[in-house]
């Protein structure tokens, strides 16, 4: 168990944790989530003992190894399979002082121990990883130098995972990963037997990895059973509890107040009076809940252009006379709303570029309305800024026609306010940039909207109000994003691009989640089966394991039927509710149906909690078993 007890952490005069305590069980996989710069990193580094508590402790298992995601790339002239393997510093300790040891004792107990460790699938253990995260096999055995910083931060993550430490503690994982590398991380989390706890905007990660969702709020930290839809359910329902016992609260002080003001001067009343006044100044006021972040974005309108927008005829397209799009057919429209999918380096951004007017094709034909305004949002334009301006400066530079109340309205569109609108961009985070980039491109109120990665600077609620603005916008949009989430609320229609070809794909995300899973198998060597004086005695010993925990299995099972059914009611019930018929007459049926609704609801908690216990007893008895 990972114990956070009485935890008390200050930068200067500010304190980012104070008293903060809670309990993390053993092989539980928990999502740290919390506005940006309330201390989610700096409680990472605390709990590796990088920063010094100021008060408190955490405490958890001596024999616990910890590991956290690197900020820096690794490097040298090392094939990429090997730069992994060294990543389990054991591993490869062991592994040199296998060669040069003397001491038959000592020779025996490095052995065993790495066979506990699989020493001899260390090779394809290490592929499969780099499999998963977007290497081929040929990349597998290049140097680590050859790659680009970007590539190498995912090095750095195999590098961790391929380690495999007791606490896996990981710091945005996806922020250098595209969408198939992140719905392989996803899957390996979900089976990953140590503790892990992820830091992440990515809403999708968070619903299909961890079992709790750990929130630092208010120098406080909560945990909440479930993903993070249930945690945001959950908070929502206790911000409005607060806000109802606030008003409650305000009421009664408002009517002791006036009793006190009333008596207080009355012989008769006036201990009465003392008594209430005692009362209203220990009575502690709860306070008004504030929203997090800087407000929502808005995308202006385009003015009405006829079909089609924009069209591609066999176009090819590439770098330095060498194709990366090969003869490519295709049209935008207005109400397109497309999401471009494939693996880094199949022609993605490519394809974003030359639909942008930044790439001239090698040849074929593209057609543009003569009227047509693109906006284009890549995340290497943030570096492109002059750092001294201020976000008014720079759009006046864009709009120099512009007054200055149009260009702070058009600010204020992305959440700008007037003092953030004269900060000095190089003093902006980088979500901040990010709403700049929006606000610059969206100035002339474009037909079509190229976004490439548009989420990697974005918290969760920036994410959500950019999925409300895309689907408000009356333009075309083309989306790449490692985020499923927004993916699947923007996207009406996936273009897979692979192969030098953009083709449709033409069923959903969970179908091509299971087609990447199935494919990055392919090209991974088998393991090195382990050494076995008798294969028969484990298939056997396999097998009564098997038949120990089926029990649990099928209680876990019964559990998540009997949630489905409670699922199913809910619904039934909520849609007679919903009826408008059933407020006209007698108001019987309307009684019935919601104390019918109010148990199902109790139920369904209670099933759901049966689940939880039985899930994780079914994972705790399969660890054991393995």
């Amino acid at each position: 168990m990972l114990r956070i007890e009485d935890l008390t952490y200050r930068i200067g005069k500010r304190t980012l944790i104070d008293r903060a305590s809670v309990d993390i069980s053993a092989g539980h996989r928990v999502g740290l989530v919390g506005r940006n710069g309330v201390g989610k990193t700096t409680l990472l580094h605390l709990i590796t003992g990088a920063l010094e508590t100021d008060q408190g402790r955490i405490d958890f298992p001596e024999t616990w190894r910890i590991g956290i995601s690197r900020q820096e790339a690794p490097s040298g002239k090392a094939s990429l399979t090997e730069t992994v393997i060294a990543g389990d510093r054991e591993l490869a300790r062991l592994t040199r002082e296998a060669e040069t040891e003397a001491d038959p004792m000592r020779i025996a107990e490095i052995h065993a121990r790495l066979q506990e460790k699989n020493a001899h699938s260390a090779p394809s253990r290490a592929a499969r990883i780099l499999a998963g995260l977007g290497f081929s096999e040929e990349e597998r055995q290049r140097p680590c130098d050859e790659f680009s910083g970007g590539w190498r931060m995912r090095v750095a993550l195999a590098s961790l995972l391929f380690s495999e430490p007791d606490l896996l503690l990981l710091d945005e994982p996806t922020n250098h990963l595209d969408l198939e590398a992140t719905m392989w991380l996803e899957d390996y989390l979900k089976h990953y037997r140590g503790t892990v706890i992820i830091v992440s905007h990515d809403r999708e990660l968070l619903n299909r990895v961890p079992q709790q969702i750990l929130h630092l709020e208010g120098t406080k930290l909560t945990l909440y059973s479930g993903g993070y839809d249930r945690f945001e359910a959950a908070r929502r329902m206790k911000i409005a509890q607060m806000e109802k016992a606030r008003v409650q609260q305000d009421r009664e002080r408002d009517r002791i107040r006036k009793f006190v003001e009333k008596f207080r001067y009355k012989a008769t009343k006036a201990r009465q009076a003392q008594s209430r006044l005692k009362m209203l100044e220990r009575m502690q006021p709860i306070p008004e809940f504030v929203s997090d972040g800087m407000g929502g974005f808005e995308f202006p309108d385009p003015e009405s252009l006829p079909p089609p927008l924009l069209r591609l005829d066999e176009v090819t397209a590439g770098y330095d006379g060498k194709a990366v799009l090969n003869r490519i057919t295709l049209r935008i429209d207005a109400e397109d709303r497309i999401a471009l999918m494939g693996a880094n380096g199949n022609g993605k951004s490519t394809l974003i570029r030359l639909l942008a007017g930044r790439l001239d094709p090698m040849s074929g034909e593209i057609g543009r309305h003569r009227k047509l305004k693109i906006g284009y949002f890549a995340q290497h334009q943030a570096d492109e800024l002059d750092f001294d301006d201020t976000p008014v400066q720079a759009l006046a530079k864009r709009r120099p026609g512009d007054i200055d109340e149009r260009l702070r309205a058009q600010l204020g569109r992305f959440g700008f306010s007037q003092e953030r609108a004269d900060t000095p961009i190089g003093s902006l985070s980088g979500g901040e940039k990010a709403r700049l980039l929006f606000a610059l491109m969206t100035a002339e109120a474009p037909h079509v909207l190229l976004l490439d990665e548009p989420t990697n600077h974005l918290d969760i609620a920036a994410r959500e109000g950019l999925v409300q603005a895309i689907n408000a916008y009356q333009g075309a949009v083309i989306i790449v994003s490692h985020d499923p989430h927004v993916v699947e609320l923007t996207a009406d229609t996936l273009w897979l691009v692979a192969d030098g070809k953009v083709e449709p794909w033409e069923s959903d995300l969970d179908e091509y989640r299971q087609y990447l899973l199935a494919n990055s198998r392919k090209d991974i060597p088998a393991e090195t089966p382990a050494p076995s004086n008798d294969r028969r005695e484990a298939r056997r010993r396999a097998a009564e394991r098997r038949q120990e925990i089926a029990p649990l299995r099928r209680k876990m099972e019964q559990a998540e039927k009997r949630m489905e059914t409670l699922e199913h009611e809910k619904v039934r019930l909520q849609k007679s509710l919903a009826d408008p018929a059933l407020y006209d007459g007698s108001s019987n049926r309307l009684v019935t149906l919601q104390k019918e609704l109010g148990l199902v609801e109790k139920d369904l908690a209670d099933a759901e909690e049966d689940w939880i216990a039985a899930h994780e007893a079914y994972e705790e008895a399969e660890k054991e078993s393995a």
